[in-house]
């Protein structure tokens, strides 16, 4: 479903070249939970930015289900990253001046879907998170848990064949964190999700089926 052949991430410093990833040989099958480790720097969320189409590799080959991301044109990218990419963010990047039904809403709006089709499918969201109650919150009125559970919620309400998640339990204790990862697995194995998570933490980096391990800019180990 996803492969990364031989990609390269850097930028210009003066006469030379700031390395974050270099040579990156990946793939992931559809239906994969794939867990992706390493210290701080190593270049991991660069990595997923890449994945997620958030940044572009200065070298190397990306292909989304047999397609060259990198010879795709703008508008072909942008509707690849609408229709088939959810992203989860450890700081939420909830939009505080909406509520939590209008924060779930908001990728259906971008795909210009009808409005009876955009509230059925946030009610079925809301309920299969059991937040209905919450649905006129906003998002200073949540706890983090509960933000995160909206910011999944949002994630997959376009249905997306992927979600990258970027610490998706960083800011959460360990129960909520329990939670969310519990939540992961469900989507993966019930709803065919694909799933990459960049994570820091022996315990989350189980509930996938693969770990990766990268330093230094480069995959030392699957």
């Amino acid at each position: 479903m996803i492969q990364l052949q031989q990609v390269s991430k850097y930028y210009p410093v003066g006469f030379g070249k700031n390395e974050i990833l270099k040579d990156i040989d990946l793939t992931v099958q559809e239906g994969e939970f794939v867990s992706i480790m390493g210290p701080s720097g190593s270049g991991k969320s660069t990595l997923l930015h890449i994945l997620g189409l958030l940044e572009e590799p200065s070298d190397g080959q990306y292909l989304f289900a047999g397609e060259r991301v990198d010879k795709m044109n703008e508008k072909k990218r942008t509707q690849l990253h609408r229709d088939a990419i959810g992203f989860v963010f450890q700081a939420y990047h909830l939009i505080d001046e909406l509520t939590v039904y209008e924060n779930i809403e908001t990728p259906l709006l971008y795909k210009n879907i009808p409005a009876s089709e955009r509230k059925s499918r946030v009610a079925d969201v809301l309920d299969r998170f059991n937040i209905v109650a919450k649905k006129d919150l906003f998002p200073n009125q949540l706890s983090g848990g509960q933000q995160q559970l909206v910011g999944i919620a949002r994630a997959i309400v376009a249905a997306p064949r992927v979600i990258l998640a970027d610490e998706p339990t960083g800011n959460l204790h360990s129960e909520q964190a329990r939670v969310i990862m519990e939540l992961f697995k469900q989507l993966n194995q019930q709803d065919k999700i694909t799933i990459i998570q960049v994570t820091h933490s022996d315990v989350n980096a189980t509930y996938g089926n693969r770990i990766i391990q990268i330093r230094d800019g480069r995959i030392q180990a699957q």
